[in-house]
């Protein structure tokens, strides 16, 4: 290469890079760093079994009246009504290990707390519009949960036409167990699930009787909101939902996951 052309080549070069500085300073200068936060916020995670790390909870969402006879129980149709949701926030979250009964606080501001046990599906990936079919792909794992309900506040907002958060969103009100990843059970379509207080059942039915599958709500929702990794979805209970007392033991038991044990303190 002569002396001419490396000097050419050195200063295209020199250019191009000096370009590439300048729109990189441009765009640093049009988007400033974000200011750091004032103070650090715990992030709520839930084990997964036999693994070292743990699921971050992005959100909580929650399906109600998801089981025909629960639906009727609860005043509904089952067949007309299209599917309806709510959230809780994500440190509601309580987790309970596997062979432990985990202690939860009776609320405050009620007199009639209710029980509902639920399957719980979690996910690993999001987005918007997901087609049914590809729904259970987002899924990562699997949990037994309870939705736990401040049923008299729920129901007297409602009887306000007011929003029933309050009876819904609360501190501990989602206990739940550690995540079973689906590529070790599948993805639960059937198989019974059940809650009994102080060894006694009181609800009682099949996954196969829900009303709206994990991969239909997860198509539903997905068109109401921008479905992301973290998500976590409480999909309804069987019928039966009743109330507890300080120093009731519950245990929420799902065919092929772990069983969820509580005491009412």
């Amino acid at each position: 290469m002569s002396t001419i052309t490396r000097r050419l080549a050195l200063s295209v070069a020199g250019g191009l890079a000096a370009t590439a500085a300048d729109t990189f300073a441009r765009t640093a200068a049009a988007e400033p760093a974000a200011a750091p936060a004032l103070f650090a916020l715990p992030q709520a995670v839930i084990p997964i079994l036999g693994e070292a790390q743990a699921f971050p909870v992005r959100r909580i969402y929650c399906i109600g009246r998801n089981y025909a006879a629960h639906a009727r129980e609860m005043g509904s149709d089952p067949v007309r009504e299209p599917p309806f949701f709510f959230q809780k926030p994500a440190d509601a979250i309580q987790v309970v290990e596997p062979g432990q009964v985990g202690e939860h606080p009776y609320p405050t501001l009620t007199k009639n707390y209710h029980h509902e046990i639920e399957l719980v599906a979690v996910l690993r990936s999001g987005g918007r519009d997901i087609p049914k079919e590809r729904a259970l792909d987002h899924v990562y794992g699997y949990a037994t949960g309870l939705d736990m309900t401040r049923r008299d506040l729920q129901r007297g907002m409602g009887d306000q036409k007011k929003p029933w958060e309050i009876g819904k969103s609360f501190d501990h009100s989602a206990p739940i167990t550690p995540i079973t990843p689906a590529e070790r059970i599948g993805h639960p379509v059937r198989g019974r699930i059940e809650l009994a207080v102080n060894d006694a059942v009181r609800q009682g039915a099949d996954l196969s009787d829900m009303i709206w599958s994990v991969a239909e709500q997860i198509a539903h929702l997905s068109q109401a909101f921008e479905l992301k990794a973290g998500d976590i979805i409480y999909s309804g209970t069987p019928e039966n939902v009743g109330p507890v007392v300080r120093g009731d033991v519950l245990r929420g038991r799902i065919e092929g996951l772990p069983d969820l044990s509580i005491r009412i303190v």
